[in-house]
């Protein structure tokens, strides 16, 4: 067992493993009884803190494109970073790179960055993670702490003020209200020196309730010089002022180290993914941060609403030795007054969302030239300040009992500001938007609904994309560019529901942009340098289904469940100067998602699945450069038993495939004049074969 895994048995042993709950709950839900192989039940929410099923009722009701996930659905799964969260989810395209580190795009949503956030508001328990200038990481989302998660598809995201591309996600954390059991231990291991550790206590005391997470996991890497280590530290307490108040604090620390084994050519993808770069090596490339977060939601039930007050502070330090190392630190802080009702007007039932977010922070940036990954002499200072002040609402009309009308609008002012010393320079760019949204929701019967709606975005840069290092032969200094905000326009109509053993998500859209940010790589292990498209579009289908074709068959109380989810991707130029109408590089076509789950009462499963690529993505704007498609098959099974115990096995990539999982997009790919073959280094293989294995026990 390394260190991380010996601090962690230290740590857990001071934790309060058995702990009391009290029957408390919120109005809007009862209880939902877990399988019997769970020790307790699921118990109501707070204040706070809703319980699971009213989140689902509550995002079931929303006129547009949403999705949720129980963290009961991966749990007997080795979840190791989003993708395994967001995988089975359609409109939502994951790309790995190594370790943690990944892209995730929704409709195209910073389809061209293959690192950082970008066009998607990431909220842990409804409050922002984001930085202030709109960038942020998934580090500090750990799988292993969640209980649940919910997709905002682009506009659906405005209860909680998102009017991005993509919209938002929401990764709720839990409370000893909502927690599967009191306490729970899972250890793991797998190939390439994949061991993680993790565990949860919880407990309430009176009118207090208390629950800490602790994950630490090591993978030495598929690939050479990827290794990783990763702390991720979460915690809340709440506290039942009245029966009318709660309060609740938000703690977590996350620790990340993370060597890179750069980006390959697609011949090396084929003949030697494994391979780090000669510049990943010689300039030890590698992502290391620090972070460290604190929130709070005090919440006051009135007679026919509820008030939430969110405030929060995140500091986040960044040692970063790329083709430079970017040494940065830097803090956000924000607060966020809610409001939500539910009221009869004009004897009709109306529902209302209003609130208001303010929040900035800086971020001190410093580059200096890599020396063997150390820092030489320096090439750029600057501080990077952001202010944003936004005020939103969200309303749903029911005109009849199964016809609901919804309005909604953003209005927000974002300033930034660079103040650079290096050289010695000052540019500020304001940003001021307003975006609307109607839709329409329709309940024909129990348990289905149709819904369109039309909303408009609008995606800010991020100081990624507005301090931009130009290619040689400039000079190796940070050059603010004042770009313009993405602006977008989306149509979007579906239905989700069930009847019987059938259960489906339906959504076609279509995103009318102006001056999208896309990216191009400019230089070798350079960041990528961003500009604005003129017109582009988007469109696709997302489509989820689920049914359940055996019951009963081989012993009584087995199931057999086909689950099907595929995303369909059309972006391209609209008329482009340069590029007509080419596809718009960085995302496959189409992504499908197979498996067959087979269950047993006993707590038995088997469930192969089928990751289905059929064309790989176009990698330039010029359209002359495009990956192979490809096809992953993986394996779960394990066993759960009634005393809380579960193991399972979890393989993926049976075939041992080479593939590519991301690519940094260019403007044109370049080609050798002799074999034809490109050679632009700009693609993230996936992992080859690989198997883990896990322990659960839940008390």
């Amino acid at each position: 067992m390394n260190s991380l895994a010996k601090t962690f048995c230290a740590t857990l042993a001071l934790l309060p493993l058995q702990a009391t709950y009290a029957n408390h709950g919120d109005d809007t839900s009862a209880a939902t009884p877990l399988p019997a192989v769970v020790v307790t039940g699921e118990r109501n929410g707070s204040l706070t803190a809703s319980s699971v099923a009213a989140q689902e009722k509550r995002l079931d009701e929303t006129a547009g494109s949403v999705g949720f996930i129980d963290s009961t659905d991966y749990q007997n799964s080795y979840a190791s970073n989003l993708r395994d969260v967001l995988g089975n989810s359609p409109g939502v395209l994951t790309g790995t790179r190594y370790g943690q580190e990944m892209r995730v795009s929704i409709r195209g949503s910073g389809l061209a960055r293959g690192f950082h956030t970008r066009g998607l508001l990431i909220l842990q328990d409804g409050i922002p993670t984001n930085l202030a200038d709109g960038s942020g990481d998934y580090y500090q989302i750990d799988p292993l702490a969640l209980r649940s998660t919910e997709i905002y598809k682009g506009g659906n995201g405005l209860a909680y003020g998102a009017t991005t591309l993509g919209g938002a996600i929401n990764f709720v954390t839990p409370t000893a209200y909502t927690a599967v059991a009191p306490a729970l231990i899972r250890v793991e291991g797998g190939g390439y020196g994949s061991e993680r550790v993790s565990g949860q206590a919880s407990g309430v005391l009176g009118n207090a309730d208390a629950l800490i997470n602790v994950t630490l996991s090591h993978n030495d890497g598929w690939r050479d010089h990827s290794r990783g280590d990763y702390g991720q530290f979460n915690s809340n307490v709440g506290y039942r002022i009245s029966s009318n108040v709660e309060t609740r604090f938000y703690g977590g620390v996350y620790i990340v180290n993370q060597l890179l084994p750069g980006s390959l050519t697609l011949g090396e993808v084929e003949n030697d993914p494994r391979k780090a770069t000669l510049a990943a090596k010689s300039g030890n490339q590698a992502r290391d941060t620090r972070t460290q977060r604190i929130a709070n939601r005090t919440s006051f039930k009135l007679e026919n609403g509820q008030i939430d007050l969110d405030s929060w502070f995140i500091h986040k330090s960044l040692l970063h030795p790329i083709f430079q190392v970017i040494d940065e630190n830097g803090s956000t802080y924000g607060f966020a007054p809610r409001y939500s009702s539910s009221f009869n007007l004009f004897g009709l039932r109306n529902d209302l969302y209003a609130g208001a977010q303010f929040f900035g922070g800086s971020n001190h940036s410093r580059r200096f030239f890599n020396v063997g990954g150390s820092s030489g002499a320096p090439s750029a200072d600057a501080e990077q300040t952001s202010k944003n002040y936004e005020t939103y609402f969200e309303n749903r009309l029911f005109v009849t009992d199964k016809v609901a009308l919804m309005t909604g609008a953003k209005l927000f002012k974002n300033l930034r500001d660079y103040d650079s010393q290096l050289p010695n320079k000052e540019a500020s760019k304001t940003y001021n938007g307003f975006n609307p949204k109607l839709g329409v929701l329709w309940l024909p019967q129990q348990n289905v609904q149709i819904f369109a709606d039309i909303a408009r975005s609008q995606d800010v840069p991020d100081f990624t994309d507005l301090t931009q290092f130009q290619p040689p032969p400039a000079p190796p200094t940070a050059v603010f560019v004042p770009l313009a905000a993405q602006k977008a326009w989306t149509l979007e109509v579906g239905t989700r529901g069930k009847i019987d053993r059938l259960t489906w998500d339906f959504t076609l859209y279509s995103a009318q942009l102006r001056d999208e940010m896309l990216q191009f790589t400019a230089a070798v292990d350079a960041p990528a340098t961003t500009f604005n498209a003129d017109r582009t579009r988007h469109q696709g289908v997302e489509l989820g289904l689920s049914y359940e074709a055996v019951r009963d068959n081989f012993v009584a109380g087995d199931h057999i469940t086909i689950k099907q989810m595929w995303t369909l991707n059309d972006f391209s130029f609209k008329n482009d100067k340069t590029y007509g109408n080419n596809k718009i590089p960085g995302a496959p076509r189409n992504v499908l998602r197979t498996s067959i789950a087979y269950t047993q009462a006993s707590g038995f499963y088997f469930t192969p699945t089928l990751d289905w690529v059929p064309q790989g993505a176009w990698a330039d704007d010029k359209n002359t450069l495009r990956v192979h498609g490809y096809a992953l098959l993986g394996l779960q099974t394990g066993m759960e038993w009634r005393n809380g115990i579960s193991l399972f096995v979890d393989a993926r990539n049976l075939a041992d495939r080479r593939y590519v999982s991301d690519v940094s997009t260019v403007t044109a790919a370049t080609f050798d004049l002799g074999t034809g073959k490109p050679t632009n280094a700009i693609f993230a293989p996936g992992d080859g074969r690989n198997v883990h294995a896990g322990l659960r026990y839940a008390f």
